[in-house]
């Protein structure tokens, strides 16, 4: 009998994995039966742009099915894009065997654009425009969480992730961490975690107390500080972490490279 091919292959004890970092075919030939074990983590949100709140993390979640024979396509979520002058974009969606994990919502823009909703949602902006810009985004019931609330005009706030909600921005100075993200064994048979939120944005002017968010475990990107010493991060690669949110006054073009999201990921185990 022949195996299963695609992605990349590996072993532990009586397990075989085939891990899809990038879209690719899963072909199973004749003869071949099994059940499998399925990851599926799509693309996170990028971070927001001016006192923005960071990304949400692609939507996470297991699939178990039985084999049979054919050509299976492998969709590998890309993180969504920073900003530049306008707000990023969502993460993509990672599919396999007819399931799709959502990509995660990507930050708004102070008093302009609310964040957006994912498989985890955005954090909410600091922003003096109301609660439809300040409120974290949601995220989709099964594959991840809302995001935090931004912090009265500067604080973005954290994220969702996997595991946790983002934290709320608290007041002007303190910025929400990303929501932590999930655990999963199915690549090593030890627990990773995946798809964490971004952490938020903070507008910052050299005075003590002043804290940026923090991306939640499992690839979430860090928050920035308005100073470009403290500069968002992004998503990590293959995580489906939330992009850190930009804290910057006003459009910050050097910040949009530095909120993308992570790329998702698929693990397939038998």
């Amino acid at each position: 009998i022949t195996l299963p091919t695609g992605g990349t292959i590996t072993t532990y004890s009586s397990t075989r994995v085939h891990t899809f970092n990038s879209t690719a075919n899963f072909v199973v030939s004749s003869g071949f039966s099994s059940s499998v074990d399925t990851l599926l983590v799509a693309g996170g949100g990028a971070g927001g742009n001016w006192h923005a709140g960071g990304g949400g993390a692609g939507g996470m979640f297991t699939h178990t099915h039985t084999l049979s024979t054919g050509t299976y396509s492998i969709v590998i979520g890309s993180g969504g894009a920073g900003g530049t002058t306008s707000v990023g974009s969502n993460g993509g969606n990672t599919t396999a065997f007819s399931q799709t994990a959502i990509g995660g919502g990507r930050g708004g823009k102070y008093n302009v654009t609310t964040p957006a909703s994912g498989g985890s949602g955005a954090g909410g902006n600091g922003t003096t425009g109301g609660s439809q810009y300040s409120n974290g985004a949601s995220g989709t019931a099964g594959q991840g969480n809302a995001g935090g609330n931004g912090g009265a005009d500067h604080a973005g706030g954290g994220g969702g992730g996997k595991g946790a909600t983002g934290s709320n921005g608290s007041g002007d100075t303190v910025a929400g961490n990303g929501g932590i993200g999930g655990t999963n064994n199915y690549q090593t048979g030890s627990n990773q975690y995946y798809a964490g939120g971004g952490g938020g944005g903070i507008w910052y002017n050299n005075a003590s107390g002043w804290t940026r968010g923090m991306g939640g475990s499992g690839g979430g990107g860090n928050g920035s500080t308005y100073g470009n010493n403290n500069p968002p991060s992004n998503g990590a690669v293959n995580t489906g972490g939330g992009g850190g949110g930009s804290g910057a006054q006003g459009e910050n073009t050097s910040y949009a490279s530095q909120t993308t999201g992570g790329s998702g990921i698929v693990i397939i185990k038998y």
